[in-house]
């Protein structure tokens, strides 16, 4: 079949990115953040000469989003003085703040997002740091289990000698909105 993408999820399918949980009655992504215990941050500001979001027809590209969370950036180096798990946690907010900008690019309504299409991300790592896909676990399994199928998207996960500020995460997206 060829044109046919299997992997395209069916907007007339998708209620509104409403989910089902587990035979509850639907659920807004507001809502499942907030079972979740989550909460989106306020929708970061450039720190340079660009602007935190492009909307294009129905598409959302998002710059990318460092990593950090209440307390300030979350800074430092994979496989030199932070570990897998810091990573993950690292690039989970960096999720939660790709959603802030969907918001913002929305209207402040989330439930106009269809689909995440793509991330691309850095990791602030070490020359034998090998781990990358699974520090970017933290993003991609965050928005899997806040979209469910909306949440699956193709990604880079990329090594990077340094970052902006020396944060330990940088994540960038694609979005799909209606």
């Amino acid at each position: 079949m060829l044109g046919v993408d299997p992997f395209r999820v069916d907007p007339s399918r998708v209620a509104s990115a409403e989910h089902e949980s587990e035979g509850k009655k639907k659920m807004t992504i507001e809502a499942k953040l907030a079972e979740l215990g989550l909460e989106l941050p306020e929708a970061p500001a450039p720190a340079a000469n660009y602007v935190p979001y492009v909307v294009s027809c129905n598409m959302v590209y998002v710059s990318g989003q460092i990593s950090a969370d209440e307390n300030g950036l979350i800074v430092g180096t994979l496989g030199q003085d932070l570990d897998v798990a810091a990573g993950k946690a690292a690039a989970k907010r960096c999720a939660l703040s790709l959603l802030a900008q969907v918001k913002a690019a929305c209207g402040g309504d989330l439930n106009r997002l269809v689909k995440v299409v793509k991330l691309g991300a850095f990791v602030n790592s070490t020359a034998d740091f090998v781990e990358q896909p699974q520090v970017v676990n933290g993003a991609s399994d965050l928005l899997v289990e806040v979209l469910g199928d909306l949440g699956r998207h193709a990604r880079s996960a990329v090594s990077s000698p340094s970052l902006p500020l020396g944060v330990a995460v940088e994540i960038d997206g694609v979005f799909e909105i209606k």
